[in-house]
């Protein structure tokens, strides 16, 4: 059975910085990219609020450039989906999805979030022209724009408060007749002038042509469907952390998020350690996945070296 030094599980802007600080500290990484290499940032187009890029960069090219940078510096990155894994020992044992059984002495866990869809074909087809999950990594790009937003808790009201800095005008798609957010983030949407609420309101289809999206067709409780013209449809109903293969050790919250120590990447479990949006709800961004990405690899450096 292979015994692996440094395990990285994912392979989106958390692990291939894990892998290319674990690389640089001479600890042989090796790192499954799960199933979808690149992580969510390869379902958008250009990042331009990554540093270091003035006139932005491809989203896909950047997380190429990145897996590149950890391959040039010695990470083995390896094609797999971890399915299983043993924490009740040392050393920690993983499943793979082809029965393949491996052995760590530490692992990063960096399998990220997936945000949550309506499940419109229309709506995969028009995802990266126009359909966005990230109000903060897609909104610049519509400036003076119509734009919609799905939801009704707190990150759809952010979400639409953030737009509405930039957008023409922001609609509010929310199914039912009430918010689930706070008061204070509802009285803040109520307090801005270019928010449109479409109150008890459900997504029928995103409109659009070879050029991206047009509009989205609504459908009120009363049966009454209507076109809205949009640039932008943006959803905001929530993620789910790709933690699960991982609860029966790692301890996560009641949303999934795995818990780490203080402003460590430790987990409850010894040698495990945790990156990226797989345990962070609040941030979400490529920038801050990659510092803890770093942040892991260098506390594993240290771990190992004390064991």
């Amino acid at each position: 059975m292979e015994n692996i030094k440094c395990l990285i599980v994912g392979g989106g802007p958390a692990g291939y910085t894990a892998a290319i600080y674990a690389s640089r500290a001479g600890l042989s990484p090796v790192l499954y990219e799960g199933m979808e290499p690149g992580g969510q940032l390869t379902t958008t187009t250009i990042v331009e609020n990554f540093p270091g890029f003035p006139e932005g960069v491809d989203a896909n090219q950047l997380m190429a450039d990145m897996r590149s940078q950890a391959v040039r510096l010695g990470a083995d990155i390896r094609t797999g989906v971890v399915t299983g894994v043993d924490f009740s020992e040392r050393p920690l044992k993983l499943t793979l999805d082809s029965g393949v059984v491996v052995e760590a002495q530490a692992v990063i866990i960096a399998t990220g979030a997936a945000a949550k869809y309506l499940g419109l074909p229309s709506e995969r087809k028009f995802r990266g022209m126009g359909v966005s999950a990230c109000a903060t990594c897609d909104g610049f790009f519509y400036r003076k724009k119509d734009v919609a937003v799905v939801g009704g808790g707190d990150t759809a009201c952010e979400e639409a408060t953030y737009l509405a800095n930039l957008c023409n005008k922001v609609y509010m798609i929310v199914r039912r007749d009430v918010f689930r957010a706070s008061v204070a983030m509802q009285e803040k949407v109520k307090d801005t002038p270019n928010i449109e609420i479409l109150w008890n309101c459900n997504t029928r289809e995103v409109l659009g042509d070879e050029s991206g999206v047009t509009g989205v067709r609504v459908e009120r409780k009363d049966g009454k469907v209507f076109d809205v013209p949009i640039d932008g449809f943006f959803l905001a109903i929530g993620h789910h952390p790709n933690s699960d293969v991982f609860k029966e050790y790692v301890d996560t919250d009641e949303n999934g998020y795995i818990l780490t120590e203080g402003k460590s990447s430790r987990t409850n479990v010894e040698g495990v350690f945790a990156a990226g949006d797989v345990q962070d709800p609040t941030f979400r961004q490529a920038i801050t996945a990659a510092a803890s990405g770093c942040k892991a690899a260098l506390e594993v450096e240290k771990f190992l070296l004390s064991h």
